[in-house]
């Protein structure tokens, strides 16, 4: 068992603690799953606004001439579609056309890209990266120690940071970001989140996170704002169909296996693993991510096994609760002939075979 006082600690530890977060070892940090609970705290997303301390999230810094062609070269989305102001989703390709991580890439200029990766990946994106950048002008550095990451999510939230920051925050489109201050403090703002909410991201100093934190928590309070934890986290981006990677997606599951053709750009040209994509592009995929529901009150967790006729057919990769829709949702990856929805299937879950259908996906979309 990793010891506390091993762990890493974010800017905002202190915060948490104060608040009387419970506290768990995610990925190495010292992180709060919840403040007064999963339910609550996610209910609040939903209809008001949670602040969540992401400043665990590993930043890695592409500048050079040849910054956007490399990225072209290992991620599988269409650099050179953004332009400066602008971010997208992509992933960082293995040579089977499976995911080293999935990432968010900004463009901050011409040569100069601020690359968004999972906290638990960063040491390996940055060092496969690395290796990856020989032989093109560029330089890539992990940055993921200058920053504090904080993100303000659900329809209040524009209301809530509206007041603090000095920019036009009404006019941003989703995907794109600005520097601006909040409360005097030169940040980056993205219009950007994992919970399927409108929202931002705030990107500061880390020595001024706590100020960031404690700003935005009193511009929110007469909003209902409340801190969200990393238990809410995982069921909001779960009922929005937003990949886990290391359950839902990984080194061995291919982006169109994951349902994540819309992120797979073959027209752009040659770049790492689109061979494999093209051909399962010509020849189709044997087995796709999609969700479903199951029928009793036993909840489906990662892990456990489906079966389809009553043969095995792959494990639950997510499954939980899920609290806005009051519903017991999940994720899993089902062979060719098992994707539309309406198909029944079988989740064991402790020893009993339960039955579950598949369901469309998202589980939740927002109002417009």
């Amino acid at each position: 068992m990793t010891n506390e006082q091993e762990l890493r600690h974010t800017p905002l530890h202190r915060a948490h603690v104060a608040a009387g977060a419970r506290m768990v070892e995610f990925a190495g940090w010292h992180m709060p799953v919840q403040y007064t609970g999963v339910v609550d705290e996610h209910v609040a997303v939903r209809t008001r606004a949670g602040l969540f301390d992401v400043s665990h999230m590993g930043e890695v810094l592409v500048t050079g001439k040849e910054a956007q062609g490399y990225l072209q070269h290992v991620t599988c989305n269409d650099v050179s579609k953004l332009v400066p102001g602008r971010i997208h989703y992509s992933g960082l390709m293995t040579p089977n056309g499976a995911f080293v991580d999935d990432l968010l890439i900004y463009k901050m200029g011409e040569e100069y890209f601020f690359v968004v990766v999972n906290a638990a990946n960063t040491a390996k994106d940055f060092a496969w990266m690395s290796d990856r950048a020989k032989g093109y002008d560029v330089e890539v550095a992990d940055a993921s120690a200058d920053w504090a990451q904080i993100a303000l999510q659900g329809p209040r939230s524009l209301e809530i940071l509206k007041p603090l920051a000095a920019a036009d925050l009404a006019s941003m489109k989703y995907y794109s970001f600005v520097r601006a201050d909040v409360d005097s403090v030169p940040c980056i703002v993205s219009r950007t989140g994992y919970t399927g909410e409108d929202g931002f991201e705030i990107y500061s100093p880390p020595d001024a996170g706590e100020r960031i934190w404690y700003a935005v928590l009193g511009s929110g309070a007469p909003h209902g704002l409340v801190p969200v934890g990393l238990g809410a986290r995982d069921t909001l981006r779960l009922e929005s169909k937003m990949a886990l990677y290391g359950n839902d997606i990984d080194a061995t599951t291919t982006a169109l296996e994951a349902d994540l053709g819309w992120i797979v750009k073959l027209e752009k040209g040659p770049f790492v693993g689109s061979d494999v994509l093209a051909r399962q592009k010509e020849e189709g995929i044997q087995r796709k991510l999609v969700g479903f529901e199951t029928e009793g009150r036993a909840v489906a967790r990662h892990g456990f096994p489906a079966f389809v006729g009553g043969r095995p057919a792959g494990a639950v990769t997510s499954g939980s609760f899920a609290p806005f829709l009051r519903k017991n949702i999940g994720l899993v990856y089902l062979p060719d002939g098992s994707w539309e929805p309406g198909t029944r299937f079988e989740v064991e879950i402790r020893g009993r075979r339960e039955p579950a259908v598949v369901v469309p996906t998202p589980f939740y979309k927002r109002p417009k």
